[in-house]
C-alpha cells in the first residue's frame, strides 16, 4: 500500500459539530435581521434542511427566508455568510492530524477526494490547517466528476504516479466513498457514520481515524 485517500465532510471533517456551531454562531452574527425567530427554531430548521450537507445551499436558505418570512436581510447574503464564515468553524475528528502526520512519517502518499464546490471545500481544509500533509486534492466542481465515479478515484492515483490497486480510500458514505473506490479497484475503509447503518463492501471499518496505522499494518501482514 503506497497511498492513502481521504473523504472530507464526514472524514476528516466532523461535519454535523461544524454545521451546529456554524449556524448557532450566524443566528448570533445576524441577530438584528433574524429576531424575533427564536434561535433553537432557526438552527434546529437549517440542520433539518440541509439534510446532512445533500441540499445545495442556495436551496436551504431559500427555504429558511420564506418559512420565516424574514424581510430585512436576503437568501442571497445568508449565503454568502455561510460560505465565508463556515470555515472559521470547522471542527476535525479526534486524532486527526496525530494520524496524518503518522501516515506521512510511514512514507504514504495522502489524499483528499471530496464532493462539493471548490473554493468552500478548500475554505474547510484550510480551516482544519491540514493542507500541508496532502499530495493531491481533488474536490469535484473543480474535476468536474463526482463519487461515485471512478474515474475521480483513478484520477487521483494517477497524480500520485501510484497504482490505483496500491491505494486505499477512507470515507464515511457507504455508496459514494466504498463502493466508488471500490469500483475504481482501490481498498477502502468505511469509518462508521450515524447516517447510514453499514457498508458492506468495505475492507475494515473503524470508529476512529487513530485505527487507520494499524489497519494499514495488518494489511500488510494479510
Amino acid at each position: 500500500m503506497k497511498s492513502v485517500l481521504f473523504d472530507l465532510d464526514g472524514t476528516l471533517l466532523d461535519r454535523d459539530t461544524s454545521i451546529q456551531q456554524f449556524i448557532a454562531a450566524q443566528y448570533d452574527r445576524l441577530i438584528a435581521h433574524l429576531d424575533p425567530i427564536p434561535k433553537t427554531d432557526y438552527v434546529t430548521r437549517f440542520i433539518e434542511l440541509d439534510c446532512h450537507g445533500h441540499v445545495w445551499k442556495d436551496r436551504v436558505y431559500q427555504d429558511l427566508v420564506w418559512e420565516f418570512a424574514i424581510e430585512s436581510i436576503s437568501w442571497q447574503a445568508l449565503l454568502e455568510d455561510y460560505e465565508t464564515q463556515f470555515q472559521f468553524h470547522c471542527v476535525p475528528f479526534r486524532f486527526l492530524t496525530e494520524t496524518l502526520s503518522q501516515l506521512k512519517q510511514q512514507g504514504y502518499l495522502l489524499g483528499i477526494v471530496t464532493n462539493g464546490l471548490g473554493q468552500f471545500q478548500n475554505r474547510a481544509i484550510a480551516g482544519l490547517g491540514i493542507r500541508d500533509y496532502f499530495d493531491v486534492i481533488l474536490i469535484s466542481e473543480i474535476e468536474q466528476v463526482r463519487k461515485p465515479q471512478p474515474e475521480i478515484f483513478q484520477r487521483a492515483t494517477n497524480r500520485l504516479g501510484v497504482p490505483v490497486q496500491d491505494s486505499i480510500f477512507i470515507g464515511d458514505h457507504p455508496e459514494a466513498d466504498i463502493i466508488g473506490a471500490k469500483n475504481a479497484g482501490m481498498m477502502a475503509i468505511w469509518k462508521r457514520s450515524p447516517h447510514w447503518l453499514e457498508a458492506r463492501e468495505a475492507d475494515a471499518t473503524i470508529d476512529e481515524l487513530k485505527e487507520i496505522p494499524f489497519i494499514l499494518e495488518q494489511f500488510k501482514r494479510s
